[in-house]
């Protein structure tokens, strides 16, 4: 179970990924961030900015219409 949710749906990529990365910034270490966006980039962006900073991308399920993103910081 994540620590914090961040509901991005309705936003436009990167703005999902860019508000995850302004929460990698506060975030204890080791804390997960469950994240919630519609954006059809978004799983790719999302694994994208995990590889390129060091999180650990733990899931990207579609849930019909949105994505779940579980990302380790």
């Amino acid at each position: 179970m994540a620590n914090e949710v961040l509901n991005c749906k309705g936003l436009k990529c990167p703005q999902p990924v860019l508000k995850l990365a302004i929460k990698a910034h506060t975030a204890p270490k080791g804390s997960t961030v469950e994240v919630h966006a519609d954006c059809p980039s978004f799983p790719k962006d999302v694994e994208k900015w995990c590889k390129d900073s060091g999180k650990v991308l733990m899931s990207c399920v579609d849930h019909g219409g949105y994505h779940i993103a579980t990302v380790q910081l």
